[in-house]
């Protein structure tokens, strides 16, 4: 799901089902129910269990990894592709690194050759593009911090919002104040903390907070995008006992829709998570488990390169 609309929603709209004003069916309370894939699962190693749901009521099929981070032998890590043009399917990523699990990561320019990555990336300890500071909506600049997700050596996994300065990544408690038309002040960086994570990827929104949904659209300054509509989608969280939840929801397909952020905020409240983050979606979106794609990245069978990826390793 990069920067742009995409204009074949309202074609899968009248597939899933309009209501009068045109809008998708919502459903804040979907109760998805999960069943673990023994024929995965059997063949992970410990401490990696992949779950599936299919709601035929709510028309979304979708995916979710739990990762005991507590394990010594499991490490999770931010990749970064190695291609000349920094592209590579999460199919590739998955048979290169040899790693049984591998989600897409983060926003990307793909109109780029090679591409180049929207927001905060690190990796290995390395800063590969810088976070966004501030973005331009008309004539108006807003100053912002988006939202990362980073890792640790010690299995550690934090979700905040992050700015960055030289080859330094700092952490801030709370949102430049945004809203549509309204930029925020530029907030003092007396307020923001070192996040020395090895492992940083920038996306957004924020989902979840301290156990509970909040979601700054605006803050983050992802209106005038098209990041808020109904998308396939990718996320992740942690629980209050220090798992990874890796999540992957389908879409833009008869059996499966997608979901709006407030939906996918409700799954991951649901999988007990205490803070979590969009990741990049829509044709991005693609989980690989054990070498074998288990989604349709927007319907097929054709999966994106993309730039970044999550991938969990069994040392």
């Amino acid at each position: 799901m990069m920067y742009r609309i995409f204009t074949h929603i309202f074609i899968l709209a009248l597939f899933i089902g309009c209501n009068k004003s045109g809008n998708p069916p919502h459903y804040p309370e979907l109760g998805l129910e999960w069943t673990a894939i023994d024929s995965i699962n059997k063949d992970l190693p410990e401490g990696i269990t992949v779950y599936q749901s299919i709601h035929v009521g709510a028309n979304l099929r979708a995916w979710y990894v739990r990762v005991k981070e507590s394990l010594p032998q499991i490490e999770t890590r931010v990749v970064l592709s190695v291609d000349d043009d920094r592209r590579e399917t999460v199919s590739d990523f998955a048979q290169r690194l040899g790693a049984p699990v591998v989600i897409n990561g983060g926003y990307f320019r793909m109109d780029l050759n090679p591409a180049k990555h929207v927001g905060l990336l690190k990796v290995d300890g390395e800063l590969i593009h810088a976070a966004t500071a501030s973005v331009l909506r008309g004539e108006e600049r807003f100053y912002l911090h988006r939202s990362a997700i980073g890792f640790n050596e010690n299995d550690s996994i934090g979700i905040n919002w992050v700015s960055s300065s030289g080859d330094s990544v700092f952490s801030w408690e709370q949102t430049i104040e945004n809203a549509p038309g309204m930029p925020g002040l530029k907030a003092d960086t007396s307020y923001s903390k070192f996040w020395s994570f090895r492992d940083i990827l920038g996306a957004g929104p924020i989902l979840i907070r301290h156990g509970e949904e909040f979601i700054p659209v605006n803050e983050e300054v992802f209106f005038g995008t098209s990041i808020p509509e109904v998308h396939p989608r990718t996320a992740a969280g942690v629980t209050s006992d220090g798992d990874l939840i890796l999540l992957l929801v389908d879409g833009r397909q008869l059996i499966s829709r997608g979901v709006d952020l407030p939906e996918l905020a409700h799954i991951l409240l649901e999988l007990g998570c205490e803070d979590a983050i969009n990741l990049d979606g829509g044709g991005s979106s693609a989980l690989v488990v054990n070498g074998n794609l288990l989604n349709r990245p927007a319907g097929t069978t054709t999966e994106r390169e993309v730039m970044s990826a999550i991938a969990v390793f069994s040392k």
